[in-house]
């Protein structure tokens, strides 16, 4: 079952990706030209032109991001002492690694940012790194773990410090094969992702007993005050496709029952909405 999840996602998302829609919308437009169908493709074209516009001139996916985003924040006051660090992957660039034999980073670099962070400010807790290979085509031509490896050594972390766990393809993974690997299961764990992500690593983790406090890093969108309009579609459709591709997980994995809800929130909101819904 979990392979069969692995493989529908990423065939679902080749479809339901924003860029490729307007793709799709694109050619399916052309081809009702081509067979004469001129109203429909007019009624295609013509809206698919019109969102493409709205998309390069404006901000939306700071729109969409933005509440995943703000959801999770860092402690106000950090825990005294906790069982360890837990780090998601995703930070690292592993066709572009596997292609040049060298440890590169992408936009999610600042995971390993938060991840030196606070393994300077717990000296004795184990950093936990969970991340294997998430490509479809290239499974076991390398894993996200050997990279993590590398860079968490090269930026002053003690290799006898390190737990990794590489075969993990997706976040449900990450947690499912983290978990016996943990030093204390009933223990506390900062947990270090983009913060986009947050809300779903923190609903996962939940859904399997793990006691994690979030620690997000890795913000992709600006406050209201600092959205202007502009002329830019590639760099606006960079923070609109995270930001839907995760709504679509959380969506997908509350159906399947791999979180607890299904836009996980801070414990203290949680219990509130539990209390008002009662």
């Amino acid at each position: 079952m979990d392979e069969l999840f692995f493989i529908l996602s990423k065939l679902a998302w080749g479809l339901l990706s924003p860029t490729n829609l307007i793709m799709l919308f694109m050619a399916l437009g052309t081809f009702f030209l081509f067979k004469g169908a001129i109203a429909a493709a007019k009624k295609v074209l013509i809206s698919t032109v019109v969102v493409t516009l709205l998309l390069t001139v404006y901000p939306f996916g700071d729109s969409v991001i933005y509440p995943l985003e703000s959801r999770f924040n860092k402690p106000l006051v950090m825990p005294e002492q906790i069982d360890g660090i837990i780090v998601l992957g995703g930070g690292e660039q592993l066709k572009t690694s596997l292609s040049w034999n060298s440890a590169e980073l992408g936009a999610g670099g600042d995971r390993y940012i938060g991840a030196a962070i606070l393994a300077k400010r717990y000296p004795s807790a184990p950093v936990i790194f969970t991340g294997g290979n998430n490509l479809l085509r290239f499974q076991g031509k390398g894993d996200e773990g050997s990279i993590a490896q590398r860079l968490l050594t090269a930026i002053g972390i003690e290799k006898d410090r390190l737990l990794i766990e590489s075969q993990s393809r997706n976040t449900n993974e990450n947690f499912l094969f983290t978990r016996p690997l943990l030093p204390e299961i009933t223990g506390r764990y900062l947990l270090v992702t983009s913060a986009f992500h947050m809300p779903r690593a923190m609903g996962i983790a939940r859904q399997q007993g793990l006691n994690v406090i979030a620690y997000p890093v890795d913000y992709r969108s600006n406050q209201p005050a600092l959205r202007q309009w502009g002329f830019n579609l590639y760099e606006h459709l960079e923070v609109l496709e995270p930001a839907w591709r995760e709504w679509l997980g959380l969506t997908v994995y509350y159906i399947t029952g791999k979180t607890d809800s299904w836009f996980p929130a801070p414990e203290q909101v949680a219990s509130i909405q539990k209390s008002q819904a009662h």
